[in-house]
């Protein structure tokens, strides 16, 4: 155990965050996501919303230049909210944030280095995040 660590970071997610390069994408998704068929590497966390692993990966991991962000578009293109909450723990704000297409956020999420499965039910509760430089004044 460590002190001073959000207790949804297990061991092997903090191993991944942390052979994250700058620019390299971790997708914190919802448990309707496609995880395992896009994500060569995919840690579940059953049991978690979508805005509870985000505010934890973000208390190490800080986000890239604007957009840091990417949420799927729902439907209707109405931000719904679970996506106002995703903004929130993730510490942004629509200007902040990129809103992709459901099939073109899909081959986005391909190319991230990391999904996060998470229990989250609402749908649209997934979000990609763009790691920053990890020491740099403005993270």
């Amino acid at each position: 155990m460590l002190e001073g660590i959000d207790p949804l970071l297990t061991g092997e997610l903090l191993l991944h965050l942390d052979r994250m390069g700058h620019s390299d994408a971790v997708v914190v998704a919802d448990a309707h996501f496609p995880a395992w068929a896009l994500g060569a590497r995919v840690v579940d966390l059953p049991g978690t919303t979508t805005p509870a692993v985000v505010a934890a990966i973000r208390s190490v991991l800080p986000l890239d230049d604007a957009p840091g962000m990417d949420l799927m578009t729902s439907a209707d293109g109405a931000v719904l909210d679970v996506q106002r909450e995703l903004m929130r723990a993730a510490g942004t704000d629509e200007h902040g944030t990129r809103f992709v297409e459901r099939f073109a956020y899909y081959d986005v999420a391909k190319g991230a280095y990391l999904i996060v499965r998470t229990g989250e039910t609402r749908t649209y509760g997934n979000a990609l995040l763009r790691k920053g430089v990890v020491g740099h004044p403005s993270a």
